[in-house]
């Protein structure tokens, strides 16, 4: 077991599937230039490595990179693309919404359209409501892509590779603050299958559903309740589509609780298609009303206090599930 940021272990996951596949190939702003070459994010080292016909730097249009993996796809190849930051994913939707989430089924399922949209998103680094703001809700809306966000450098890594191997579009959302973070990570093969979601912790008395960067702060917040007397189960679903219902309303049956923790916004967020999933197929399991913690109404805040109090932290978690008891 080797010790990886997210962002090295997704650096080691695109290095072994280019050198595994020779049609996987790089595309995004910047991924050819000394930019990237930090060795704590993703693309470091790739060009100097693969060469310029395998890392391509694009121009500044997201829409242009999505056509290009759109079309890569379509002629064979398994593009992997980055659109730097996932409010960008606006600019990219034609391609990415009404080509490549509907090509394998226009095809009657007989095509594959392989392709990885690599995105950054979450808070944390004073980059402006521009390029901080989590629309995760908006991809998983969308029939025909598979929506990936990792909460740590081992998920990262082998839910990376199994993308690329993927047969259909997938959006890849990486959180900015995880590339810093440390983890344990398997050397060497490591695939983790679309779809399945992780008990990170088991308890007995309220299960926290949660994703990405909230992970860690489920797990801090896990720790402080526990000394209280209250045992969280965090499921981390790691896929919201497709997604893990199985996992998700086990954990509920159990523990008769359900929290729901995600930093995007509330409205139209995520955690309204879990509850509705829970209120339909385990409500009669419920021994109190479940509870959202999510980030406020607002874009997200330039000023460093401002955005510390947008992201949720522990302590809300901990209020809240104090609420159900």
């Amino acid at each position: 077991m080797q010790q990886l940021t997210m962002g090295q272990a997704i650096n080691q996951a695109l290095r072994e599937e280019m050198a595994r596949d020779p049609n996987v190939f790089l595309a995004g702003e910047g991924v050819g230039t000394g930019i990237h070459d930090s060795p704590i994010l993703p693309t470091a080292g790739l060009l100097r490595d693969f060469g310029p016909s395998r890392v391509k730097d694009t121009p500044v249009s997201e829409a242009a990179i999505a056509g290009l993996a759109v079309g890569a796809s379509v002629m064979g190849l398994k593009p992997v693309v980055e659109i730097m930051f996932n409010p960008f994913f606006t600019i990219a939707s034609d391609m990415i919404v009404n080509h490549a989430a509907k090509l394998r089924y226009l095809s009657g399922g007989k095509s594959s359209f392989p392709l990885v949209v690599r995105m950054k998103s979450g808070g944390g680094f004073s980059a402006g409501c521009q390029h901080s703001h989590n629309l995760e809700a908006w991809v998983a809306h969308c029939p025909g892509l598979k929506v990936v966000m990792p909460g740590s450098p081992a998920d990262a890594k082998g839910l990376l590779k199994s993308a690329i191997r993927d047969p259909n579009p997938i959006i890849f959302i990486e959180d900015m603050m995880l590339y810093f973070v440390p983890g344990p990570v398997p050397e060497g093969e490591c695939l983790i299958e679309i779809g399945q979601a992780d008990i990170k912790r088991s308890g007995s008395d309220v299960t926290i559903v949660t994703w990405s960067k909230m992970v860690g702060v489920a797990v801090k917040a896990a720790a402080i309740l526990s000394e209280k007397g209250i045992e969280a189960e965090i499921v981390d679903l790691r896929t919201l589509a497709p997604l893990d219902k199985e996992t998700l309303l086990a954990s509920v049956r159990k523990t008769g609780r359900l929290v729901v923790v995600h930093e995007a916004t509330r409205t139209g967020g995520f955690a309204g298609e879990i509850s509705a999933i829970v209120a339909e197929e385990a409500f009669g399991c419920l021994k109190a009303p479940f509870k959202r913690v999510t980030g406020p109404d607002i874009p997200v805040p330039f000023s460093p206090p401002l955005e510390k109090f947008y992201i949720p932290g522990e302590d809300g978690v901990v209020r809240t599930v104090m609420e159900l008891f």
